[in-house]
């Protein structure tokens, strides 16, 4: 605005210096007074580009503000989605985890109960004078858990190479 104002201020006191010439000539001498109008005329051209250069010059810069601060902006939301997207990753990680380890603890549980009743079984079996077939059931019941141990060893180590295999979510 100070631009504007300056260049205004300028051309009135051009204009006035103008007029105040040709009032000293008297306004008798119709091509001094010609001049001066042809004179003023041009003042007015030169104005009005200079205006227009300084109008498009201050639209340019307003633009190029706005476009960086518009690629701030997304810039930002990128930022945010990411951190966002890897949060959301990791806790849905973290979730699954927890869901699958519950899953896995009811299932040892279900299954030391199985193996907890045929031994208490096959221990009644042998001493209720039942011994081929309490030794029967006792050593199925050894044979079936040490199965399901070395099964669960298995698991753990594969989990193990998995967790290896694949990095965690990067953080932002």
């Amino acid at each position: 605005m100070v631009k504007f104002f300056l260049s205004i201020l300028t051309i009135q006191l051009i204009t006035i210096a103008l007029f105040f010439a040709a009032m000293q000539a008297g306004l008798a001498n119709s091509q001094l007074v010609l001049t001066i109008a042809l004179l003023e005329v041009l003042f007015s051209v030169l104005a009005t580009f200079w205006f227009s250069a300084l109008a498009r010059q201050r639209y340019r810069n307003e633009l190029e503000s706005l476009k960086e601060e518009h690629f701030k902006e997304r810039e930002k939301i990128k930022v945010n989605a990411e951190r966002q997207k890897s949060r959301i990753l990791s806790k849905s990680q973290k979730q699954i985890l927890k869901e699958s380890r519950r899953a896995q603890a009811a299932a040892n549980f279900k299954i030391g109960a199985v193996f907890a009743g045929a031994l208490i079984f096959g221990s009644i079996m042998l001493y209720t004078q039942f011994v081929t077939f309490g030794l029967l059931v006792l050593t199925t019941a050894g044979g079936g858990l040490a199965g399901y141990l070395a099964r669960g060893r298995q698991i753990g180590l594969t989990r193990k190479t998995d967790k290896q295999r694949i990095p965690p979510p990067e953080k932002s």
